[in-house]
């Protein structure tokens, strides 16, 4: 297979052509940097890129898969790390003006498991400023825009890392997920994506967000994700609440299919009015792939009331918490949008963000009675498609703010538990995702679910 098509290759093809010669990775880089070429002017999904330090990476990977001794099973795949995780050398700004521009001198904990594994890393992707919101733009690095409509943002806050992953720029790329961060852009750009458990990939604690937030992997398939998952899901001495290693091959898992498994599905969680009626209607059609597959699918709501009040809370105040360390020159820098929601957090009572824990600590409850009947969750990922680039909402009377249009994704980040976006079609033009929820620590009832699908509707690149 040529160098030019391995951008359209998985991350086994990709590993296999190496291991055969006929492709180096050296030309997987140098076509990965290619399509970034074509496409970073068009849809922005790149703020820092470093080709030499690619090339470099790369040649060490060719001279280890000519000596037959690949570092490990990504040895010479390019991923796009996000600008939410540190790499050696780089600036680490976190979408922020604020944040200093000199190299940092460590790599964080999912990247270093990417460089352990020989990964080669070219470039990171755009976030929104601290991951704030569910769209991909931010004062440092402009807008990102939609792969599928160019006019439609990409969704956030790992647009960047969706992006490239569905325009062939790498077979995976790092993501992480406060509130659904990798689940939105998956549904609006058209990638795969799965937010891991809470303690299963070892991450940075991300101010008040806590055990909300999460790294994780997106991929061009369920195969690439899984195989990235297999590297990351390792615990780092820095985190001291990651979960002990578990002998899991999820790539292995993905072979055992969904027949006989209890899926319940709830097309709008039992409490939410504004899901688009065409998305209703292609996310039923989408449930019923996993039907035919050998699921046992049956409707049923998780039963737990509306959490927004909550989540409104805990957002708010986990952004203010970073008020009193900033200098005012940097508070000047800092996003209006993303300012106005911190100040607000200020002023909120600790016995009110107290009481919206004890809201998570129950959903959690409700989740955990509800997984004894039900392996899985499906849901609509996102209760509308794309909407134009450079808002934080489409409509403030309809949805006040980002949280209210992403209303399946962040009750998952309360509870902790995996849970995942597949692309599931198109609304006029534009992708949708079919979301799928597991119990804690059960990403591999997610991800067979996730292979079955695609096994029936194979996912598709934007060319």
């Amino acid at each position: 297979m040529a160098a030019a098509d391995s951008t359209k290759m998985t991350v086994a093809e990709m590993v296999a052509a190496f291991r055969a010669k006929s492709l180096s990775p050296v030309e997987a880089l140098e076509a990965s940097m290619k399509r970034l070429d074509e496409v970073q002017p068009r849809l922005n999904p790149f703020c820092w890129i470093d080709k030499e330090h690619g090339r470099r990476m790369a040649k060490e990977s060719e001279a280890r898969w000519q000596k037959g001794a690949p570092k490990g099973p990504l040895d010479g795949v390019p991923i796009p790390i996000k600008d939410t995780n540190a790499v050696i050398g780089w600036p680490f700004r976190f979408g922020s003006m604020t944040a200093s521009d000199k190299p940092v001198d460590y790599d964080g904990p999912m990247t270093a498991r990417l460089r352990a594994a020989g990964g080669v890393f070219f470039g990171k992707t755009t976030t929104p400023e601290f991951g704030w919101k569910g769209m991909t733009d931010s004062p440092l690095s402009g807008i990102t825009r939609n792969p599928w409509n160019e006019g439609k943002g990409a969704g956030g806050s790992s647009g960047g890392a969706a992006v490239s992953v569905s325009t062939g720029i790498g077979p995976i790329a790092t993501g992480g997920d406060g509130g659904g961060s990798i689940r939105m852009p998956c549904a609006f750009s058209g990638a795969f994506g799965i937010k891991p458990s809470w303690g299963r990939v070892s991450t940075p604690t991300a101010a008040g967000i806590g055990d909300m937030s999460v790294h994780g992997p997106l991929g061009r398939t369920v195969a690439c994700t899984a195989a990235m998952l297999n590297v990351i899901a390792e615990p780092d001495e820095r985190d001291p609440f990651a979960i002990p290693p578990q002998d899991i091959d999820y790539v292995a898992e993905l072979k055992k299919g969904v027949k006989g498994l209890k899926i319940a599905f709830s097309p709008n969680l039992g409490y939410i009015k504004v899901v688009d009626p065409r998305i209703a209607d292609e996310i039923a059609k989408a449930v019923k792939v996993l039907s035919d597959a050998g699921a046992i699918v049956e409707a049923a709501d998780p039963g737990f009331p509306d959490p927004a009040w909550a989540i409104d809370i805990i957002w708010r105040t986990s952004n203010a918490k970073r008020l009193p360390k900033m200098t005012p020159e940097q508070i000047k820098l800092m996003e209006p949008a993303l300012l106005e929601c911190a100040v607000s957090g200020l002023s909120i009572p600790a016995v009110d963000f107290l009481d919206a824990q004890d809201v998570r600590l129950d959903m959690s409850r409700t989740m955990k009675a509800f997984h004894n009947k039900y392996d899985l969750l499906v849901t609509p990922t996102m209760p509308i498609t794309a909407f134009d680039a450079g808002l934080v909402t489409p409509d403030k009377e309809k949805f006040p703010t980002w949280l209210h249009w992403s209303p399946f994704t962040w009750p998952f980040n309360m509870t902790r538990q995996p849970a995942a976006s597949c692309p599931a079609g198109f609304v006029d033009g534009l992708p949708i995702g079919l979301h799928i929820v597991g119990p804690m620590f059960r990403e591999d009832l997610i991800l067979r679910a996730s292979a079955a699908f695609e096994a029936a509707r194979p996912f598709k690149m934007v060319r």
